[in-house]
């Protein structure tokens, strides 16, 4: 059983995500270049020097969330035999990232929805993503070519790579003149990880 963290770790986890709350709701309000980390450690109750003990700019309190791939990730394929079909393997690597317990805000938040209308309508923002969705690929490319000898690794590097940019692509797609969602975000990704997977032709009209 994992170890209940003191009460140092929690302020410090409180506080971590009482500026990326902060931030998300700024950003939302005011605008990406417009909001000043200074604001940001103000509407969280710290001071600026606290904001920069925590994240070393505002893109990285966007981002405040990448480790998580990696830890599901690995967690995911700690449990992963040759004996479990790719398909599989994907999904349930989907449903860990979608369930996982480290992300700062369910799935189904609204700084969540503020997120991705962020990654989608600020360019350095939509940069840092790509690269930071390659890294995500690279990673599970490597962990399907170990868990799937058949797989070399352009191949896994393909079954990644079309499932985060189909999903991302997806998602973007869904939004509206305003930067909202029209329909559910996790249907919406949940349809395009089995178009990816599945193949076109098996596509049904929902």
């Amino acid at each position: 059983m994992a170890k209940a963290p003191g009460l140092r770790e929690e302020k410090k986890q409180r506080t971590r995500k009482a500026l990326i709350e902060a931030a998300l709701l700024l950003f939302d309000e005011h605008g990406y270049e417009a909001t000043t980390t200074a604001a940001i450690a103000a509407a969280a109750g710290v001071s600026p020097a606290t904001f920069f003990n925590y994240f070393a700019s505002k893109e990285d309190v966007v981002f405040a969330d990448q480790h998580v791939y990696d830890e599901v990730l690995a967690q995911v394929f700690a449990t992963a035999t040759a004996e479990e079909p790719v398909t599989d393997l994907v999904f349930r690597t989907i449903g860990a990232f979608a369930t996982a317990d480290a992300w700062s805000f369910p799935f189904e938040h609204p700084l969540t929805s503020v997120r991705a209308r962020l990654l989608a309508s600020v360019p350095a923002l939509r940069a840092g993503l790509l690269l930071r969705n390659s890294q995500v690929g690279d990673t599970w490319a490597r962990a399907l070519c170990e868990t799937h000898p058949e797989l070399d690794l352009p191949e896994a590097a393909t079954i990644a790579g079309a499932v985060i940019g189909g999903v991302q692509a997806a998602l973007h797609a869904n939004l509206d003149d305003h930067g909202r969602p029209r329909r559910p975000e996790a249907e919406v990704g949940l349809r395009a990880i089995q178009a990816v997977m599945q193949g076109f032709g098996n596509v049904q009209k929902a």
